[in-house]
Formats: structure tokens, C-alpha cells, sequence
């Protein structure tokens, strides 16, 4: 499309959604100048316009937490974006996923877990480290306790796999999986980082077996 029909406002700007490619996880909302749309396209990272600065932001430039941009499309009135990312870390400053994370309202009848919302809780009882939460029991015994626990529902898990036991195999993977999310937490790990690895990995399989079939 003509950028010359996208509607920046009195100002200059133009909101943006950022959204997370994978997840469709909306991430933040900032806003853009022609120029730092321009900058954003042409380095394939986003840029955005600071409003409390007045300057040029370029995500990831002090945090290198970067967004690579996987595309940008307009709304029907072409004054508004949103724009899909592979991220290299938190999209918040806070450290959470996303900047959205406070809820105001939850149909409970509707409302979908995700890994990533349990990370990011996690990441606040870290931060907040409420009285009387398991969690923060974890975290303020340290790295030593987290890990001896991880080791624990490591060997749960294969104890209910060999009694051949469908349901406490579940149960035994749901706790390994929570206190595995709690170990990330502390080593400054993200959902993001697994999730780049594991693709890494999927595009190497995939040379490898084209590789092999050549």
C-alpha cells in the first residue's frame, strides 16, 4: 500500500499494536512517526516515538530486548497499525511478556490459561512476593530450593509414567512445568527464549532432513 494514506494525527503520530507473532498476544501499544515507521521497515526491528522524551525509541536498545518485525498492516481507516514481532526477550519493563497484565475484567466462564499469563505471574509474585504464596516461599529460599524441586517432580514424573498412569502422569508434568516456569523466572529465562530455541532447532531438523533426502 501507499504509506501516503496512512493518517497520522494533529502531532504527527500514528498508534501501533504490537503483537507477538506466535502467540497473538497483544505486547504494548506505542505510537510511531513517519520517520520511525520508516526506520522500523528499513531495519526490521521497531522504532517508536517516545511522547514522555520526545525522541526516537528503538526497542531493545538498552535492554536488547529487540522485536524483529515480521510485518505491519493498516486498519480500514489507515490510522492505526498494528505490527507482528519475533521477540528476543520481555516486551515489558517490568520483565513481564507484555505490558498488559492487569487485569480489570475476567469472564470466568470464558477466560483460557495460558503458559505465558502463568509466567507473568509468576514474575509479579516475584516482584511483590505476597505473604503466604508457595511461590514466594520458592523464590525467597533461593536458586538451590527451585532446583532441588525441579529434580523432585522430574522423578515424580517418570515414577508416574512407569505405572503406565495417564492421569498422575498429568498431574506430575503440570507440577514439573510449574516449578520449571519458576526456575525461568529466577535465571531471567523467558517463554521466548525456549520458544527461539526450540524453532532453531526445528530449522536445523528441517536442513538436516533436506539434507539427507538430497
Amino acid at each position: 500500500m501507499d504509506l501516503g494514506q496512512l493518517k497520522f494525527d494533529e502531532k504527527g503520530l500514528i498508534p501501533a499494536v504490537v503483537q507477538d507473532f506466535y502467540t497473538k498476544e497483544v505486547l504494548t501499544v506505542a505510537y510511531m512517526t513517519r520517520e520511525s515507521l520508516d526506520i522500523t521497515m528499513r531495519d526490521g526491528k521497531t522504532c517508536f516515538w517516545s511522547r514522555s522524551r520526545g525522541e526516537l525509541w528503538r526497542k531493545g536498545e538498552t535492554s536488547g530486548n529487540y522485536q524483529r518485525v515480521v510485518s505491519i498492516k493498516a486498519d480500514c481507516d489507515y490510522d492505526a497499525l498494528v505490527v507482528e514481532v519475533i521477540k528476543d526477550g520481555p516486551a515489558c519493563h517490568t520483565g513481564a511478556e507484555s505490558c498488559f497484565f492487569n487485569a480489570i475484567f475476567e469472564d470466568a466462564s470464558v477466560a483460557q490459561f495460558s503458559l505465558e499469563a502463568l509466567y507473568d505471574l509468576l514474575v509479579g509474585r516475584n516482584k511483590q512476593r505476597p505473604e503466604g504464596s508457595y511461590t514466594t516461599y520458592l523464590f525467597e529460599k533461593g536458586r538451590e530450593k527451585i532446583l532441588k524441586k525441579v529434580g523432585e517432580e522430574c522423578t515424580e514424573v517418570v515414577i508416574g509414567a512407569m505405572k503406565d498412569s495417564r492421569e498422575e502422569t498429568i498431574y506430575e508434568i503440570s507440577d514439573l512445568c510449574y516449578h520449571v516456569l519458576v526456575l525461568m523466572v529466577s535465571c531471567g529465562i523467558t517463554i521466548s527464549d525456549i520458544r527461539a530455541e526450540l524453532a532453531s532447532r526445528h530449522v536445523i531438523d528441517h536442513k538436516v532432513k533436506q539434507e539427507t533426502m538430497q
